[in-house]
């Protein structure tokens, strides 16, 4: 896994809040940690798109609360620049819930996802219905 591409801000610290976007039964998952984050003294984890993350369940069915998953963060609200000079910004922030390999645990995934994600984890691209 490399590092975002273009100047992609991590605009999702430790703690943040998420919106779900696929089918799995979760509604609202937290960021937990950051995966291959090579961190600085007294900086705090953030996320940005692409990125693989560890959640926890906070809304959604009740077998799936209060455990742990990995996902994809897939929208943010914080815009970043793409190497061709566009400013790109979502709606919410959004995270697709994936195993450990990069597949996606639901069928299908609701709203658009950044192209940089789609890039990075192919196999969630096939899912989702709408790249931008």
């Amino acid at each position: 896994m490399k590092g975002i591409p273009g100047k992609a801000t991590r605009g999702l610290p430790k703690g943040a809040r998420l919106i779900c976007a696929d089918n799995t039964g979760a509604r609202i998952v937290e960021i937990i940690s950051v995966a291959k984050i090579g961190g600085v003294a007294r900086r705090y984890p953030a996320a940005g798109i692409g990125d693989m993350i560890t959640v926890s369940v906070k809304k959604g069915r009740p077998e799936l609360r209060r455990q742990l998953f990995n996902a994809v963060v897939v929208r943010t609200r914080r815009p970043y620049k793409r190497p061709d000079g566009t400013m790109v910004q979502f709606e919410d922030n959004a995270a697709v819930i994936v195993t450990p390999d990069g597949d996606p645990k639901g069928s299908a995934i609701k709203g658009p996802i950044a192209r940089e994600s789609a890039e990075r984890w192919p196999r969630v691209a096939s899912t989702a219905s709408i790249i931008v």
